[in-house]
């Protein structure tokens, strides 16, 4: 491990200390400053020539410059001569942008991917991407890991009577079905429209939900529209309890308002973005770590072992 560094960016600094912790080693020495004109400032003060170097970074909220600084990272890095740099990002912004959704929408999941690209990354290991054909868009190797296993231990020991995985909408039942299986409990399908972005309305529940605790699981919570109008469908259908789970909590604009006023009982996410001081406070919310996945997969690259084990 001497050979090896992780590195990170401003946007999740709890979770790389984490990751360091586990495989005891130490943070690469970095400052990630900002200009009063908004330009990012990278300055890497050890040597890492010829090292195996990751560099952890969530493209969350600010996007943009949370992007930028990996992408100045990487380069700076390069230009030092490290030998391997791998983008470690548990949230990939702009994920749920990976189609031409009308005739002249941008695919910007796949820009983003040949900027990582160009600017000089080896290999990406990333989390529950929102598409899986967005490993396609790299042409470099992707590491495509899940939070299922974290989330799927901590529910065996919340819940222990009878349940029902729900999926609040269609894109999601793959997911859904997977942890019901697992779970061995019954699934059931919300069918919503969304006639413009961020806003979702309830049309249909296909399952049998009366009488049963319904755990709604989703890949990310953004404004969580969806989340508390499939909570209060299930609970006019007799579920006896309404909880929810994600792994990437955007909690964007009156998200934290809308799941603290809402049945849902408890939101259990992981640390892939970190919480505002708003959402820590507040005793609905339930966070994972994943930092033992991620750096089970980090010493797996590193060391060049498989790491297919962990895509479960």
């Amino acid at each position: 491990m001497d050979h090896m560094r992780i590195f990170s960016g401003n946007s999740n600094l709890p979770l790389t200390q984490e990751i360091c912790e586990i495989l005891e080693s130490p943070m690469g020495a970095a400052d990630v400053k900002t200009f009063s004109d908004g330009e990012i400032l990278v300055d890497i003060h050890e040597s890492v020539r010829g090292m195996d170097i990751f560099v952890v970074q969530s493209t969350c909220t600010p996007v943009n410059t949370n992007l930028m600084e990996l992408l100045i990272m990487i380069d700076a890095l390069k230009r030092a001569s490290a030998n391997r740099v791998t983008a470690v990002l548990p949230y990939y912004g702009y994920a749920r942008q990976d189609r031409k959704v009308s005739p002249r929408a941008p695919i910007t999941a796949k820009l983003v991917a040949d900027l990582i690209t160009a600017a000089g990354a080896n290999r990406v290991l990333t989390m529950d991407l929102h598409a899986g054909q967005i490993q396609g868009f790299f042409n470099i190797p992707v590491d495509h890991l899940f939070a299922a296993p974290v989330l799927l231990e901590y529910m065996r020991t919340k819940f222990s009577g009878d349940m029902v995985i729900v999926s609040p909408d269609a894109g999601g039942v793959e997911r859904a079905r997977a942890f019901a299986k697992r779970m061995k409990a019954s699934l059931a399908i919300i069918d919503k429209r969304r006639d413009v972005p961020n806003e979702a309305k309830f049309m249909n529940l296909i399952g049998e939900v009366k009488g049963l605790h319904a755990i709604i699981l989703d890949d990310i919570v953004d404004t969580a529209g969806t989340l508390v109008e499939a909570a209060s469908a299930l609970a006019t259908k007799g579920a006896a309890g309404v909880y929810a789970c994600c792994v990437h909590p955007v909690l964007s604009g009156p998200a934290i308002e809308r799941l603290n006023k809402s049945i849902i009982q408890e939101m259990t996410i992981t640390n892939t973005i970190p919480l505002s001081p708003q959402a820590a406070s507040s005793p609905k919310f339930k966070v994972l770590s994943v930092a033992k996945m991620l750096a089970d997969a980090i010493q797996r690259i590193h060391c060049n072992d498989s790491v297919s084990s962990l895509f479960v």
